[in-house]
């Protein structure tokens, strides 16, 4: 499926989609991300960030721990995965310098 496929479906359908960092990417064509938001305590009104952790399916195993990325709801693709890589927004720093480090070691070959 193409990027404008994936697109125009996500436009039609009424799926969620979220956005947050990946926080472990060491399972095969697994991620976990994790989704944080920020809120006021009723009675205190200090503020408090809350998140929660989301198994996803990266089929190509393309996102790395620190991008920050959308994920899709889905059908059920196993015990604990719900939602799918939708797209990677960011490349975190650690994904940045795999890439210089691999085209380093090209142009040095």
């Amino acid at each position: 499926m193409t990027d404008t496929e994936t697109v125009a479906s996500a436009r039609g359908s009424n799926r969620k989609v979220r956005e947050g960092e990946v926080v472990s990417s060491k399972m095969d064509k697994t991620i976990v991300v994790k989704i944080s938001w920020r809120i006021a305590h009723p009675r205190y009104k200090k503020i408090i960030t809350k998140s929660n952790k989301f198994q996803a399916h990266d089929q190509n195993n393309e996102a790395q721990v620190g991008d920050l990325v959308e994920i899709m709801e889905t059908r059920p693709l196993s015990k604990t995965k719900r939602w799918r890589l939708f797209r990677i927004v960011k490349r975190g720093e650690l994904a940045m310098a795999a890439e210089e480090a691999a085209s380093g070691a090209e142009t040095a070959t």
